[in-house]
């Protein structure tokens, strides 16, 4: 029996979100996620701040790339990123909260395109992301049906 899409899009995201040191450290939580899409939050804290005292740009790009990766994993096969690049749009100031929504675009074979807009707390668009994944071998969790018919 298959599960339902959106329920392994769920399990697929609490495991990586349980392993994922990284994002938990930083704040970002995982806000909704379903086959090909993620959204995640993360807090501007005042360790964030460059020395023009604005957001740096590897913790704005840290967020695309976490939610990226929460997008393209919820088909429940390991994937990574092949590639990516990011455009910063305006700056970002200590105590905001940065949104990012990763959408799928295109997923052909083993590669994927999705797009991540990062937006502030007033849903002004801070910068933009677009990564290519790779799936490689493996699942995010044991797929339901890996036991039947054995």
């Amino acid at each position: 029996m298959k599960q339902d899409p959106q329920a392994l899009a769920e399990a697929a995201a609490a495991a990586m979100y349980e392993a994922d040191t990284c994002s938990r450290w930083l704040g970002i939580t995982v806000d909704a996620v379903r086959p090909g899409f993620a959204r995640l939050t993360m807090p501007v804290r005042k360790e964030f701040l460059n020395g023009h005292g604005i957001c740096h740009g590897g913790l704005m790009f840290t967020l695309a790339d976490s939610t990226f990766a929460f997008a393209c994993n919820s088909h429940n096969i390991n994937t990574v990123a092949a590639g990516c690049s990011i455009e910063f749009l305006r700056p970002v100031h200590g105590g905001d909260v940065l949104t990012a929504e990763a959408t799928e675009q295109v997923l052909s074979g083993r590669h994927g395109i999705y797009d991540i807009r990062v937006t502030n707390a007033a849903g002004q668009v801070v910068a933009m992301f677009r990564g290519k994944s790779a799936q490689i071998k493996g699942h995010v969790v044991p797929p339901p049906d890996a036991t039947e018919g054995a």
